[in-house]
């Protein structure tokens, strides 16, 4: 059973689900259970590396392993170094680069934190 969120009016703990709201037995405070979601969704937001540490923008980073690019004949190889990377939220690939090859979105999972 997932833990319920302290309620925000009075900071009490004594809180329970109702439908699909919270309620605080305490204050009487009610809010929707989404908005609890919400949050819980941007904690988890986090870009982590290959071996698990959390990026940033303008990190520099290094490949692990040879890529090729689609519909192309380059292959960005394994030990190149990006120096300055950019964290995009849209689709699976969340980094953007820029290398000598080109401009490219990178997963994290490839890349490693230097």
């Amino acid at each position: 059973m997932p833990a319920t969120p302290p309620c925000p009016q009075c900071a009490m703990e004594n809180v329970y689900p109702d439908g699909a709201n919270y309620v605080c037995a305490d204050c009487g405070h009610e809010w929707p259970m989404a908005e609890a979601a919400k949050t819980d969704d941007a904690a988890g937001s986090l870009v982590r590396d290959a071996n698990g540490n959390v990026l940033a923008d303008g990190d520099a980073v290094v490949l692990i392993k040879d890529l090729k690019v689609k519909g192309s004949s380059i292959t960005l190889k394994m030990g190149a170094k990006v120096k300055s990377i950019r964290l995009v939220g849209s689709g699976d690939h969340e980094v953007d680069c820029r290398m000598g090859a080109g401009s490219f979105m990178l997963k994290a999972c490839y890349l490693k934190k230097v």
